[in-house]
């Protein structure tokens, strides 16, 4: 304990009590899931939760159970609100959708969607964070995990290959 009359986290207890307790969880959480895939994630955020909070961890082998579970019937309802708030949200975004009038692709922007499938996913990526979605390249570099002096070559590089996609595109069209 210290001066506060706090226990100090002693992680050798935390991870005792998650090798002891880490497969019972699990059942838990598949359990309780829609998608028993998920309980390992519901168990990772159990352990987050239980490391942050290990000064309150009893050192009694079944009360330290008792603890975790505790922790875990809290994230499971965390979950289940999460996961209520994103289905409401995506209804109300579908109700809000179906309002729009719907948008037929013309001729021309299927053949650019041809040709940015056409040219590598990373140049096609970068292409669309800059020409759709208006980041300057040294931003785009920065979503992309790359170096801006690779996003501009990257980037001549897919402008280059796209043109020449669409040019081939154009000269098919006018044959036909």
């Amino acid at each position: 304990m210290t001066a506060s009359g706090r226990h100090q986290p002693d992680l050798a207890h935390l991870e005792a009590a998650y090798i002891a307790n880490a497969a019972d969880l699990l059942g838990y959480f598949g359990r309780r899931l829609p998608l028993p895939a998920d309980a390992a994630d519901l168990l990772g955020e159990t352990f987050l939760v239980a490391t942050r909070r290990s000064r309150h961890l009893p050192t009694d082998g079944e009360e330290a159970r008792m603890w975790l579970f505790g922790i875990a019937r809290r994230v499971v309802a965390n979950a289940a609100r999460g996961a209520s708030r994103r289905h409401r949200l995506t209804a109300r975004l579908r109700e809000h959708l179906a309002t729009l009038p719907p948008e037929a692709p013309d001729d021309q922007s299927l053949q650019v969607r041809a040709a940015l499938d056409a040219i590598p996913a990373d140049q096609s990526e970068l292409i669309r964070l800059v020409l759709w979605d208006g980041f300057p390249v040294p931003e785009a570099a920065q979503i992309l995990g790359i170096s801006e002096s690779t996003a501009r070559g990257r980037y001549q590089r897919a402008r280059t290959n796209l043109r020449a996609h669409l040019h081939e595109y154009q000269h098919e069209r006018s044959i036909r």
